[in-house]
């Protein structure tokens, strides 16, 4: 196995989670299991009321490289905004300041014994790429993997983003609130950064994305993050439109809808950022005209 020491990829992980005592020994498995293994990796109990922190300290007794923080249980799941916390938590306990790549990794996800190794290898060959990462495919329960459609190339789902440092140092961060899993990359190409996913390169999830809220919740929530975002609303009726014919039929759709058009009616905030908001909206407006965009 390749030690931290033969690698000129020094990276660290954040993983934040809640609940996970049925799935996260999976993920931690599948990290010891690495090629290629982190400086460190903070994993971040956020109000777990199972057995997760028993697991968690077990592991971190095993292995000096990972750290537990344990947070204090705000009594609910906290989407978007939540996760982002407890992240930032984990951010700030880290004490390898040299990394040159931070990951953040989802609790319920496993992969080969290659995966951060393969991905290094794409940083190294596109010097300009600032954010890339696996493409999801779910656990079904008949035991089949379905893959999880993730967007556009230049976005990488939440549960397994990796940011070059200077990237990461560009765009200030993530936010704290739902929708982030998108401005960070939408920030990154303002900047001029590319990012993308590695379509070869596969992660098995074994919660399905929107599992524990339902579908109609789910979409819900991605409308209002899209409100969040400053999505164009031409932008948002097409994307409205496009998803018809996708499961559940129409009422996804009303959904998404739903959940965009009361971010106006109940005046909820944007990100705070009008420049990366008049980026995104021409971005999406040349998408609609056909013209060459992130989106490509």
């Amino acid at each position: 196995m390749t030690s931290q020491r033969d690698t000129q990829t020094k990276f660290v992980i954040i993983t934040p989670v809640r609940n996970e005592e049925a799935l996260v020994h999976q993920t931690i498995e599948s990290v010891i299991s690495q090629t290629v293994r982190p400086a460190e990796w903070v994993i971040v109990n956020d109000g777990s009321t199972d057995r997760t922190a028993e697991i968690l300290e077990w592991y971190s007794c095993q292995y000096r490289w990972i750290q537990v923080i344990q947070r204090k249980n705000r009594g609910y799941r906290k989407s978007g905004g939540g996760v982002i916390e407890a992240f930032n938590d984990g951010y700030a306990a880290l004490r390898c300041w040299d990394w040159g790549f931070v990951v953040k990794l989802d609790g319920d996800l496993s992969f080969g014994p290659h995966y951060f190794q393969k991905c290094f290898e794409y940083f190294e060959s596109e010097p300009r790429l600032g954010l890339g990462g696996g493409v999801i495919y779910n656990l079904m329960p008949d035991g089949t993997h379905k893959f999880e459609s993730g967007g556009p190339t230049f976005h990488v789902r939440g549960a397994t983003k990796i940011y070059r440092r200077e990237c990461w140092e560009d765009i200030g961060g993530l936010w704290p609130a739902p929708g982030w899993d998108t401005l960070d990359e939408v920030k990154a190409n303002m900047q001029g950064w590319t990012t993308r996913n590695f379509s070869n390169l596969h992660l098995l999830q074994h919660r399905i994305t929107g599992g524990t809220d339902g579908s109609w919740r789910n979409l819900v929530k991605n409308g209002r993050a899209n409100h969040f975002s400053g999505y164009h609303p031409f932008f948002m009726l097409a994307k409205c439109l496009s998803r018809i014919l996708r499961r559940p039929y129409v009422a996804g759709s009303l959904a998404l809808a739903y959940g965009f058009l009361t971010g106006y009616l109940k005046c909820t905030p944007q990100v705070d950022d009008p420049e990366l908001i008049a980026y995104l909206r021409r971005q999406q407006l040349a998408r609609l005209r056909g013209g060459q965009t992130i989106w490509r």
